[in-house]
């Protein structure tokens, strides 16, 4: 038995140091590997002392106990069976003297490790330089020290405890604490033991108390958090009293233990009490149901008035632009001239809706895929700044053949997707699909080529297996390149595919057999072990998302759902957003992470929202790469002034690097964090309002509409796109949202345009210098007697115009879904223009979307053609001005001076499109006739001419409309599909 004891404590003792020190070769590949150190080396301090703190307070209360047993003859029944217990007690007494502490000691040194984060920033703790407004504390006192020391209260609080009830057991055991006829019978020494116990707890009890006065601050009841009236008035005072009496009562206790006399201790904890009862709960309600609620708009305001301030402080709303817009809602020839750099670029591709776009046009294998939803970025070609959305060939280790899903595939050959496809944002081909910038295997096109960028992507947002790579020099390569062709074989490596040895430095070195034996049982896979892919040059590549690695050297971060690539200095890098967070930021509002982070998007896809904690103090302090290829992670401190990311850069110092060594490149295309203007806007519909009286009645709030476009009620997500803000110089990357009147359950809430919020995305792109524009939010309030309808209003107009739905229903006619793209909101012309794109996607297993039609709306006048400048010449009569301010716009001369009613007859007045129309409509009916009567060949004959009729459509309603460009800017020449 004890051989089997010694084997399991052995295997157990070899996994745990094999998770430790794979851990280490991880961090110290990376270079991050004093954070690995620092964290370990405090997490074990930590837990040595709460160890040792609970441990020798129960271990030394046990022993007073003990020592002080009372040594007599047994004269009862209840005598002598504690007398017998005590002699089965007596061979193991001195074991249970320490183990029982140390069991306790490792409860609490579990419990304390896990408070690491907490005891650090107090440590190295950075003032913020501002004060909280009622007790006039430096702001650092809530967000690094007060977590402290309730931690530290907490921990003594429970040694307290423990060790009184460890005490009185011993003491029960041998005989000193007793239940007798007359009552409680306490030896001497037992009362000046527990006594001394009981004053230590009730001094702590009286620091908490002390220490709840500045908790009230951090009070998170109702839609206003911190120290109301009530508070001010009622709660801390009492705080104070209570505080005091609980340390004369301790006073008591000790006093009463060595004069024997327990009348004052016991009166003193029951005033105490009875104290608690009153002023803690009683008074305070008393003070809010007779001073409070009668007046309290008035009563209320100065401490409105400082959590308005305070939570605007806290989550960087303070310096906000808010801007009167007095929007037209009627649309004059001409309106655009001023905006048409805006009006060029409007972006019509919507990247949640085209990777299977990307998919079908630019995967190649299956064994590639796209994320669900694609990024927009922005790159200079030609000297011109044009949106993009991009999306990195990532491997997909599903799609591999399932005959060939063997551990030596899965983790030696198929270690890597290729490539980066990128389209112009506001361009599509003739027939609607995108125009690549970027596209191809082997990849080209003006972002680069595979000898001018590192296209190989083994860091990526659904890398999820471990791979091992790396081979010496002229040994055949085994990891699969890219596919040269198109057949495969059964064998492990597919025909006509080019083959590679990763040739970087991206993970720790298995090419020893000690560190093979650790990863094997880290991973728990002997084919690892026994393989002969592994050889002495191998490195294995885990925890590769961008996620987890800038999570794992930043423990302190909370990382931004939404990493994106971009070609930067030569290679494929992801970027970044970490927060520095905190929960204790006096009189800010608490806000829900995940619930102000979740829109229709991260529903859908499940993923993207940040986690479910709570904060009421955000800041985007470090932008953060990840090389594709070799997986090197780089932190940059982005918001230098955040007195939380200087405290954590204490704790790990050289870790995060100075803005100044950023590059230039990467800087090009740092972007606004988008969870982090979302978390903003969720508190903007609310603390917009900033006088006090205001904010009390609540009726002045707004909300984020729902995303029309789809069925599902979730909020609308924030869109990307270059847009020239009312005042602004030139267009910048912005990222954009709505705001509409604040929705009531139970009542019709008024879809109106009351707000509009902008945030500059633009950094710059000169090496270490941040622009001066970037991260400027601008909110433009509406007026509320313009009238401006909001989206959920625009989209409702949309699907219910008759001449708009004629012709969508053209589109539906057949195996053909008509899918709504992302309804852009753009405060150009003086107005609201909203731009939507329409997409077309066949009900085939290989079908995709494609951008056929634009929809657009002005006040409460749409237009709706195949190409976005034919659409607003209908809004503004002919004359929208879009391509006045370009001279690459292409204004086609069959949509410039188009009515309102279309770019294009009807098609009442279209002959050939009436007649397809009429024949589609008469073999439906002989369709469902046929079926009526199960003459099953009859009904194949009809949908043949129902296929002709809508082919005859398509045909008829293409040759009345213009080329679809779907934009007013220069059409490049579309990448031909593979």
């Amino acid at each position: 038995m004890p051989t089997i004891i010694i084997v399991v404590a052995l295997v157990i003792g070899l996994v745990i140091f094999a998770g430790v020190y794979t851990d280490f070769l991880w961090f110290d590949q990376l270079g991050y590997s004093e954070v690995f150190w620092r964290q370990k080396l405090a997490k074990l301090l930590i837990f040595l002392a709460a160890f040792l703190v609970m441990g020798a307070g129960v271990y030394f209360s046990i022993r007073t106990a003990y020592k002080a047993r009372p040594v007599y003859a047994p004269d009862s029944q209840r005598d002598d069976n504690l007398n017998h217990y005590q002699m089965q007690l007596e061979p193991v007494r001195r074991v249970v003297m320490i183990g029982v502490p140390a069991v306790f000691g490792l409860f609490a040194g579990t419990a304390a490790m896990a408070q690491w984060d907490k005891v650090l920033l107090f440590i190295f703790r950075v003032p913020f330089g501002k004060t909280d407004p009622q007790f006039g504390m430096d702001i650092s006192f809530y967000t690094n020290t007060l977590p402290f020391l309730g931690f530290l209260v907490g921990l003594l609080i429970s040694v307290a405890v423990i060790s009184f009830i460890a005490g009185l057991l011993t003491h029960y055991l041998y005989g000193a604490v007793s239940l007798t006829e007359r009552g409680i019978f306490t030896s001497r020494a037992a009362q000046i033991h527990l006594a001394v116990i009981s004053s230590v707890f009730l001094v702590l009890l009286g620091i908490n108390f002390w220490l709840d006065q500045y908790a009230t601050l951090l009070n998170n009841g109702g839609y206003r958090a911190g120290a109301m009236f009530t508070d001010v008035h009622a709660v801390i005072p009492t705080k104070a009293i209570l505080a005091v009496a609980a340390v004369l009562v301790a006073i008591l206790f000790v006093v009463a233990a060595f004069i024997g006399k327990w009348k004052l201790p016991l009166i003193g904890t029951g005033m105490l009490i009875v104290t608690a009862i009153v002023a803690g709960g009683i008074y305070p309600w008393a003070v809010q149901g007779l001073q409070v609620t009668p007046s309290e708009g008035s009563v209320e305001a100065p401490y409105i008035g400082r959590n308005i301030n305070s939570t605007r402080d806290a989550y960087g709303l303070s310096k906000i632009d808010v801007v009167p817009y007095n929007a037209t809602t009627t649309a004059t020839a001409g309106a655009l001239r001023k905006d048409a750099d805006t009006a060029a670029s409007i972006r019509l591709l919507d990247p949640n809706l085209i990777s299977s776009t990307f998919a079908q046009l630019e995967q190649y294998r299956p064994y590639y895929k796209f994320p669900k939803t694609l990024n927009v970025d922005r790159y200079t070609i030609d000297g011109k700044v044009q949106d993009a959305v991009i999306a990195v060939r990532e491997l997909n280790p599903n799609g591999i053949n399932p005959d060939q899903q063997s551990w030596y595939n899965q983790h030696l050959v198929y270690t890597h997707g290729y490539g980066v496809v990128a389209a112009y944002g506001n361009t599509v081909t003739a027939d609607g699909k995108p125009v690549f910038m970027q596209s191809g295997v082997p990849s080209t096109g003006v972002l680069g080529t595979d000898t001018s960028y590192q296209p190989r992507i083994y860091f990526g947002q659904s890398t999820s297996e471990y791979s091992v790579v790396g081979a010496p020099d002229g040994k055949a390569p085994i990891e699969l390149d890219r596919p040269q062709g198109s057949t495969t074989t059964s064998s492990d490596t597919p025909a006509n595919e080019s083959l590679t040895t990763f040739t970087g430095n991206a993970g720790p070195s298995i090419g020893n057999w000690f560190n093979r034996l650790l990863y094997a049982l880290k991973f728990q896979s002997s084919d690892l072990l026994l393989t002969n892919g592994v050889n002495d040059k191998s490195q294995i590549l885990y925890d590769r998302t961008p996620i987890e690695r800038v999570a794992k050297v930043a423990p302190y971060l909370t990382i931004d759902g939404n990493p994106y690539p971009a070609i930067v200095d030569g290679k494929v890098k992801w970027i970044v957003d970490g927060y520095t967070t905190s929960s204790t930021y006096p009189y800010s509002q608490q806000q829900q992470l995940q619930e102000a982070t979740t829109d229709s998007l991260t529903a859908a896809n499940g993923v993207g929202a940040l986690p479910n904690a709570s904060v009421n103090y955000i800041r985007n302090s470090v932008k953060a790469t990840v090389d594709a290829y070799d997986g090197s992670v780089q932190l940059y401190a982005w918001d230098t002034e955040d007195p939380i990311l200087k405290t954590w850069e204490n704790i790990f110092p050289a870790t995060v690097k100075p803005i100044s060594e950023m590059s230039g490149d990467v800087l090009a295309h740092v972007r606004y964090p988008e969870d982090l203007f979302k978390v903003q806007r969720e508190l903007l519909g609310r603390y917009h309002v900033t006088d006090p009286s205001d904010f009390f009645k609540n009726t002045l709030a707004w909300s984020v509409p729902d995303d029309p476009t789809t069925t599902a009620v979730d909020k609308q997500p924030p869109y990307y796109l270059s847009l020239k803000v009312p005042g602004a110089d030139k267009p910048a990357f912005s990222l954009t949202t709505d705001f509409i009147p604040q929705e009531v359950k139970g009542t019709d809430s008024r879809n109106i345009l009351y707000g509009f919020l902008s945030a500059n995305g633009d950094a710059g792109n000169v090496k270490g210098v941040k622009g001066d524009d970037y991260g400027k939010l601008q909110l433009l309030e509406l007026p509320d007697a313009t009238q401006v309808p909001g989206p959920g209003q625009v989209q409702n107009t949309f699907q219910s115009d008759p001449t708009v739905s004629d012709q969508l229903n053209v589109l539906k006619l057949g195996q053909s879904d008509v899918i709504n793209g992302n309804l852009l909101t753009l405060p150009i012309g003086g107005g609201m223009l909203y731009v939507q794109p329409v997409y077309v996607k066949s009900t085939g297993s290989t079908s995709y979307p494609t951008l056929q039609r634009v929809l657009v709306a002005f006040g409460n006048k749409i237009g709706y053609a195949a190409t976005l400048n034919a659409a607003l010449d209908q809004l503004f009569d002919g004359d929208s001005g879009a391509a006045a301010g370009d001279a690459n716009v292409v204004k086609d001369p069959a949509a410039a001076g188009s009515s309102t009613e279309g770019s294009k007859a009807p098609p009442s007045a279209n002959p050939a499109l009436a007649k397809a129309l009429s024949d589609a409509n008469q073999a439906i009916k002989d369709g469902q006739a046929a079926l009526a009567k199960s003459d099953f060949a009859a009904y194949g004959v009809a949908q043949k001419s129902l296929q002709d009729a809508l082919n005859a459509a398509i045909a008829a309603d293409s040759a009345a409309a213009p080329t679809p460009s779907a934009t007013p800017s220069a059409t490049p020449s579309a990448t031909p599909a593979p």
